[in-house]
């Protein structure tokens, strides 16, 4: 003879009946609303943190660019492994070096990371911040345009515009200055080409993992940069002070953070919302060149930064109306399979 059969649990009420509620006893709506308020807030985070850097490169004088991007490396790959080491993502870090057509493709990011790093860094320590700013404005016009040619995509009229108006700006600023813009561009263009690798390689990698392996392919170089440095008596670090000495060692730390807080943003917040936000950064950085640095800005330049501006605005309004037509198209499709699925059959 069998178990006596045990006696049904009583069902649990239904979202519908108003009744039930998830453990934590918020519903659907407050906790989307609650991971949008946090993903919000490390969005506003990392492109503060990144706005604010410049004021932190100052602690690092008088270590020349190419110094502290060497111990920019060196740190944040130690950083980085042991990351790793702790986080169980030892192995999936070796996978990632034993792969050579994916090593070859995140060397490659690493270098224009580097590159991009090196730029802002000397655009910093050398009265061109606002140079600096101006690349990072430009950078979604550009990488708009690496869709075009590279992944071919198509733009939308309102996105032609956008990079028309932009590409006035760029021709605008570098007339007014009378010089190329190459801090600008340079850094629009590392960054672009960096995404660029990134969505294209890096797609089937973690965050942290695809930034170890850019990080950590370079590190010996940087160290040995930083020994020879060091034997040949031209390195401030450990000669300018334990103050300075724990600044360059901060760099580390200062380069990851910021990492971390975007990615819990992004898995937190819409693609469009992390759009806008990343507008903050350059916003501040401009601010700080003016404001904190001193530094010039003729009529030319207050001209060119106001034609990008415009772009970004006329770029982010057809994205915003775009995304909003989508989503009604979307809804419409979706209350006609409803309605199919409901009409009754005709009978046999």
């Amino acid at each position: 003879m069998g178990e006596r059969p045990r006696p049904a649990a009583p069902a649990r009420p239904s979202p519908a009946d108003g009744r039930a509620r998830p453990a934590d006893g918020r519903s659907g709506d407050q906790e989307r609303r609650s991971r949008a308020r946090a993903g919000l807030a490390l969005g506003i985070g990392a492109y503060g943190w990144w706005g604010l850097l410049p004021l932190y490169l100052v602690l690092v004088r008088p270590a020349g660019s190419l110094e502290v991007i060497a111990h920019r490396l060196i740190w944040s790959a130690l950083m980085l492994a042991v990351i790793a080491a702790v986080t169980g993502q030892l192995r999936r870090l070796g996978r990632a070096f034993a792969d050579p057509r994916g090593l070859a493709a995140l060397t490659g990011a690493g270098l224009l990371l580097t590159v991009n790093w090196l730029v802002f860094v000397w655009a910093v320590l050398n009265g061109q911040l606002v140079d600096a700013a101006l690349g990072y404005f430009i950078n979604p016009l550009f990488s708009v345009l690496l869709g075009v040619f590279l992944l071919s995509e198509r733009l939308r009229p309102g996105q032609w515009a956008a990079v028309g108006i932009g590409t006035v700006a760029v021709v605008v600023t570098a007339s007014g200055a009378g010089s190329f813009p190459w801090v600008a561009l340079t850094l629009a263009l590392s960054f672009g080409f960096y995404g660029y690798i990134e969505k294209r390689v890096g797609g089937h990698l973690p965050a942290a993992t695809s930034l170890a392996v850019e990080t950590l392919v370079l590190a010996p170089v940087a160290a040995g940069y930083a020994i020879w440095l060091g034997v040949g008596g031209g390195a401030s670090f450990g000669a300018a002070g334990p103050g300075h000495a724990l600044a360059m060692v901060g760099l580390g730390a200062v380069t990851l953070v910021p990492l971390l807080l975007f990615n819990g943003a992004a898995r937190r917040l819409p693609l469009s919302v992390v759009g806008m936000i990343q507008y903050l950064a350059p916003v501040m950085q401009f601010t700080t060149g003016v404001v904190f640095f001193h530094e010039a800005m003729p009529g030319s330049r207050w001209a060119g930064f106001g034609i990008v501006w415009l772009a970004l605005i006329v770029l982010s309004a057809e994205g915003a109306w775009h995304a909003g037509a989508a989503k009604q198209v979307r809804a419409v499709r979706a209350v006609r399979a409803v309605r199919a699925v409901r009409r009754p059959r005709p009978g046999p």
